[in-house]
């Protein structure tokens, strides 16, 4: 089993109760390269049928300079809810609109320099 980002193939490397965790190519006892996907079933109420949980989270050991030490973990984390009774196209529409988001130059501008209004 395996899982690819921007090309490079992550393997899975341990397994627990709706949790995968994969190494990437990078991976050394000393280095971090990891990305974990986890699940969380939905929790119907009477009311409301609930949300599907679903979490990415990539951790990588980056060589740093102007810092106090010469290495550290950067993490991206992604949580994503939707309620029970999605259709596909939503969701299909809903993680395009946000990986857009993500890759274009507003939000890399808010990851480096912590900007959050324009």
């Amino acid at each position: 089993m395996s899982a690819t980002i921007n090309a490079v193939a992550y393997t899975a490397d341990s397994f627990q109760k709706d949790q995968v965790g994969f190494i990437g190519p990078a991976k050394t006892a000393s280095v971090k390269d990891d990305l974990k996907l986890s699940r969380q079933a939905a929790k119907p109420t009477i009311s409301f049928s609930g949300l599907s949980r679903t979490e990415a989270k990539l951790t990588r050991t980056l060589t740093l300079t102007g810092a106090l030490t010469p290495t550290g973990d950067a993490i991206v984390t992604i949580n994503v809810a939707v309620p029970v009774g999605y259709t596909a196209a939503n969701v299909d529409t809903l993680l395009n609109d946000m990986g857009a988001y993500l890759a274009g130059s507003e939000f890399k501008t808010h990851v480096k320099t912590q900007k959050i209004s324009y």
